[in-house]
């Protein structure tokens, strides 16, 4: 196997069950056979879809491996068959499956792996809620926590992913002509994970991510081929924002670009000057990014020294293929002088199409004196080294032209203050180039004796010294000045990007391949990942955004376990300190993602783990009760030994009748609440006469309990919007459980219209709830300490009210005048509009 070549791996990949994956993957394994490839077929879920298994007709199926755990075999992907059949091409279904404990592997996918790696072709399916980057966001939408998943690095690595789409509307109307689900399992789903919305959403995500793995393909190969000029795959708009009073119109001005071209994506990026020119506000800033965000745009920030240099290499790291930029808040005179960012971001936009927007602040700032600049770029040491070798000569004309008006000392004034101008405009170079030409003139020209290098008299060569000295003392100060300035600036802006990124760790709204990306843009890198050593399993990727780094990536390491992985451009010691800190915000949200991951799990076992113990401690009673009494009963009546009466034999049945009526009705409360935490039940709601659903419901009563109700209801009660069959289950709980804890005493069914809303009163006159515990009640296994074991699990109440709340309904509870509790149902009135939850 040294050298086999890896097989390669074709996923199919979709919204939802149902939707062709199966059958579009045996579609290509058929075509694959037709033009002579070895095709077998390893593992296919058809589900009892009889176009699915079709497909399957003159392909090879191999036998599955079968694996015994807890008693039970089951039958799963025979990786070691395979391997020994060595086919080109196999089909694997479902890859997110999990294993049965004792397989080969735990999961199909690593079952997959070896085949790739044996050089077999894999075709297989996944949906998009089993990618394990999105599975807090599907359980958002559908409330479902998905418990099979794969690691999408996985899915990244495939040859070909291609999406089976379908509308919401046609899976739907698969499903109801039974192609998808059996017909006993077609309301349920219909009405749970397969709604419109959910679907909706589901479909959104597949087409998002397949998106963005395209997005990250193309830049892949754009790196890999050295390609640095723009493609038009797609229309991405960069707008350039300052924090200036332009930026909402500039903001809406892009996003309207971006609308008209349909899918167009809206990028919004402010450049932190590193030199300290930038003052805007940071309230500004945030309103702007708000603003962005609620136009469907993303907010971005970078930090360079050029700002029109920064903003064209961001619009190029991320293929934009139009850029909004305002017009200058520069008075016209200014922009005489200099054509400002605008201009230079024209001159160097190249194939980026470039907008220039004119706004109310454009030349509003009129006349005024330049701000003093402090960085000190060749640009600025060219210009001073001119002005050195320009104004030397002319200082010294000037001087010259005066005569005898200036002494020596004066001329030596004139020339340092030509140096400190040099200075402070190219630093220190620059100014030492000027100091010493003018030296070198003053002593020429004007310290006798003149015209010759040499100087007689020891205050002249005490000024000329001086002289030097100062001036070269002078630019060393200023040149300091402006790097030290420079530095500072830049400090700012990497500490203000260190404070945005550790208030969104610290609000823990930012995860992990977010924050890479910032770190990306930040440094204008190409692709950064985080990875994670482990002795004992290697290492394996926990983040990462712009594709995959190149074969000689450069490593940054964070802690004992995590690095970073760079592709792009080569770091300074500087930048790679400062990226250490970014690093080092990252690995705190990898933490923190894990550590509240891990919380979740603890307290969703947690809850688990109490409503286990909770349903143990009383069901261990309540379910004891009733199965003694029958076991008792049927015991006596099946002895031989016993001489039992008429009387006795109907007392003994009745005990095993009324045994056996409390054992179901304990059981369908469990159930019940079974199915309300599981949100399965989907009742069926239509217009019901409320007294002749008490009537019925009072049959679940012994005849003791039916003597003690009294119902009181108007001849004119108009019908309520309501399931019947579960509107009997809550009346019958709540007339139960009245006369349970009320033990004397007659229990009043008052039914009526109040609010526009059809009401049912069951009023007891009992011990009755404190108003704190009222709430408490409705709660499963709560019995407040009113009742002894073997009455109940505490389940009644509970089940009462989330079978009320499914048809629409409210369950509350009241005191009753002179003692008591009060048990309130209202439903709709039937002939009022349907809610929209139940359109």
């Amino acid at each position: 196997m040294v050298g086999m070549a890896r097989g390669t791996l074709r996923i199919y990949l979709g919204a939802a069950p149902g939707v062709g994956k199966t059958f579009a993957a045996l579609g290509e394994a058929r075509r694959r056979a037709e033009r002579g490839q070895d095709v077998v077929v390893a593992v296919v879920e058809t589900h009892g879809r009889p176009r699915t298994a079709e497909q399957l007709e003159g392909l090879e199926v191999l036998p599955r491996a079968e694996v015994t755990h807890r008693g039970v075999t089951l039958r799963e992907l025979d990786v070691a068959g395979v391997l020994a059949r060595a086919p080109e091409v196999v089909v694997v279904d479902e890859l997110a499956h999990t294993n049965t404990p004792g397989s080969r592997n735990a999961k199909r996918w690593q079952d997959v792996e070896e085949l790739l790696a044996a050089g077999t072709s894999v075709i297989t399916t996944v949906n998009v809620q089993h990618l394990e980057s999105l599975t807090d966001v599907v359980e958002q939408i559908t409330g479902i926590t998905q418990q099979e998943t794969l690691p999408d690095e996985v899915v990244r690595r495939a040859d070909q992913v291609e999406l089976v789409d379908m509308s919401p509307e046609s899976l739907r109307r698969r499903m109801a002509h039974g192609n998808v689900y059996p017909a006993e399992r077609v309301d349920a789903a219909m009405g749970n994970f397969f709604r419109v919305g959910n679907l909706t959403a589901l479909r959104e995500l597949a087409l998002l991510w397949l998106a963005d793995r395209v997005d990250e393909g193309l830049r892949r190969y754009k790196s890999e081929h050295d390609i640095d000029h723009v493609w038009e795959a797609r229309e991405r708009v960069v707008v350039a924002i300052t924090g200036g009073p332009e930026g909402e119109t500039l903001i809406r001005r892009a996003a309207r670009v971006a609308r008209r071209n349909g899918d167009g994506v809206l990028l919004a990026v402010h450049v932190l000057r590193a030199d300290g020119l930038a003052g805007a506000s940071p309230d500004t800033l945030e309103r702007q990014r708000a603003l962005v965000e609620s136009l469907g745009g993303t907010h971005h920030q970078v930090v360079g020294d050029d700002v029109a240099s920064a903003l064209l290499e961001f619009a190029r790291s991320v293929d934009a293929t139009q850029l909004v930029v305002g017009t200058s808040r520069r008075s016209r005179w200014a922009r005489a002088v200099r054509r400002g960012i605008g201009g230079e971001v024209i001159a160097r936009s190249g194939e980026i199409d470039v907008h220039m927007v004119t706004h109310a602040a454009a030349g509003s700032r009129g006349w005024r004196l330049p701000r003093p600049t402090t960085a000190v770029t060749w640009r600025r040491r060219w210009l001073a080294l001119a002005l050195a070798l320009v104004g030397v000569p002319l200082v010294t004309a000037l001087c010259l032209s005066a005569g005898s008006v200036l002494s020596l000392a004066s001329v030596l004034l004139v020339f340092l203050l030509l140096v400190v101008a040099v200075a402070l405009v190219g630093g220190l170079g620059p100014a030492i180039v000027a100091a010493v030409i003018g030296g070198l003139a003053e002593n020429w020209f004007f310290t006798p004796p003149t015209h010759r290098f040499t100087v007689n008299r020891v205050d002249d060569v005490v000024a000329l010294a001086g002289y030097l000295v100062v001036a070269v003392a002078v630019a060393t100060v200023v040149d300091r000045s402006a790097r030290r300035a420079t530095e500072a600036a830049r400090s700012s802006a990497e500490t203000a990007m260190l404070a945005s990124l550790s208030r969104s760790v610290l609000a823990g709204d930012r995860g992990i391949t977010s924050m890479l990306e910032q770190i990306r843009e930040a440094f204008g890198l190409n692709a950064v990942s985080m990875v994670e050593r482990n002795g004992e399993d290697g290492e394996r990727i926990v983040g990462e955004c712009g594709g995959t780094p190149g074969a000689h990536p450069d490593e940054v390491p964070v802690t004992d376990t995590l690095l970073l992985r760079l592709c792009g451009r080569t770091l300074d010691a500087g930048e790679r300190r400062v990226l250490v800190a970014f690093a080092e915000q990252a690995a705190v949200a990898l933490r923190q993602g894990r550590l509240s991951a891990q919380a979740a799990e603890a307290d969703r076992l947690a809850a688990g783990n109490s409503m286990r113990t909770a349903l143990l401690a009383a069901v261990s009673h309540d379910l004891r009760t009733p199965l003694a009494g029958i076991k008792a009963a049927s015991s006596a009546l099946r002895s031989a030994d016993l001489a039992l009466t008429d009387d006795d034999r109907a007392e003994l049945v009745d005990t095993v009748d009324e045994s056996a009526d409390r054992l179901t009705g304990l059981v369908d409360n469990l159930l019940d609440m079974s199915r309300l935490q599981s949100g399965v039940i989907s009742p069926t709601v239509s217009p019901v006469d409320l007294p002749a659903v008490v009537h019925a419901a009072l049959s679940w009563l012994d005849d003791a309990q039916q003597a003690r109700v009294a119902l009181d209801a108007p001849d004119d009660l108009p019908a309520a919007r309501a399931d019947a069959g579960l509107l009997e289950r809550v009346v019958a709980n709540l007339v139960g459980n009245a006369t349970q804890h009320a033990p004397t005493g007659p229990v009043d069914v008052r039914a009526g219209v109040a609010a526009g809303r059809v009401e049912l009163r069951v009023v007891d006159r009992g011990p009755g709830v404190p108003r704190a515990d009222r709430e408490r009640v409705f709660a499963p296994f709560q019995r407040l300490g009113d009742a002894p074991a073997g009455q109940g699990v505490g389940l009644g109440l509970a089940v009462a009210r989330g079978l009320t709340e499914a048809m629409g309904g409210t369950l509350t509870a009241e005191d009753t005048p002179g003692g008591g509790l009060t048990m309130v149902l209202s439903l709709a009135l039937a002939d009022a509009p349907a809610p929209a939850a139940m359109a």
